[in-house]
C-alpha cells in the first residue's frame, strides 16, 4: 500500500531545493511529515477530510498547521482537501447547515441562494459573500464542525479498515504461495 501511495507523493530533496520553500526546510522536512504508515496515513486523511470545509482558499493552510502539530503525512492530507471543489462545496455547506439546523432547532435564519458575482468588483462580491455568510450563522458554522468531525472519523476508521484489510490480503497471498 505504501509504495502504491508513494509513488504519487513528491520527492522531499525535491521540495528542499525549492527556492519558496527553503525558508520553512526544517519545518516542512520533518520525516514525520514523510513518513508514509497506517497511523500517519490515517490522520492525514482525517486532517484533509476536516480541513476541506474550511471556507475559501484556506483548507491546505489549515490543513498544513495541523500536519505540523500533530505530525501526519503532508502531502496525503494537501491532497484529501481536495474532495471539496466548485461542484461539491455548495451541496456540503447546505447538508452542513441542514445538520446545524437539526441540531440547533428551527431557527429565524433560512437557507437563501448565496450572492451572484454580476461583474462587480471582488471586494464589493466578497463583502456580499460574508454578509451572506453571517446570515446563516450559528446553524451552519456548527453544521460545518458536525459535518466536518464526522468526515474526519468515518476518513480516519476507513483508512485503518482498508490498510489493515491490505495488509491481511497480502499475508494470506504470502501463505499460499510457501511450499
Amino acid at each position: 500500500m505504501r509504495r502504491l501511495i508513494k509513488n504519487y507523493l513528491p520527492d522531499p530533496a525535491t521540495l528542499a531545493a525549492n527556492r519558496w520553500l527553503a525558508p520553512f526546510g526544517a519545518t516542512l522536512l520533518h520525516p514525520c511529515l514523510w513518513h508514509l504508515n497506517r497511523r500517519s496515513a490515517a490522520g492525514a486523511v482525517a486532517v484533509g477530510l476536516f480541513c476541506g470545509l474550511i471556507p475559501g482558499p484556506f483548507q491546505m493552510l489549515g490543513a498544513a498547521l495541523v500536519c505540523l502539530v500533530w505530525r501526519v503525512n503532508l502531502p496525503l492530507a494537501l491532497f484529501t482537501t481536495l474532495y471539496t471543489n466548485p461542484f461539491t462545496i455548495v451541496p456540503l455547506y447546505i447538508l452542513a447547515f441542514g445538520l446545524g439546523e437539526r441540531i440547533l432547532g428551527p431557527g429565524p435564519a433560512r437557507f437563501t441562494e448565496p450572492p451572484e458575482w454580476h461583474a462587480q468588483s471582488l471586494s464589493a462580491w466578497v463583502l456580499e459573500l460574508v454578509g451572506w455568510l453571517q446570515n446563516l450563522g450559528q446553524p451552519l458554522a456548527l453544521g460545518l464542525l458536525v459535518l466536518a468531525s464526522g468526515l474526519a472519523l468515518v476518513g480516519y476508521g476507513l483508512t485503518r479498515l482498508a490498510w489493515r484489510w491490505y495488509l491481511v490480503r497480502r499475508w494470506q497471498q504470502r501463505q499460499v504461495l510457501r511450499p
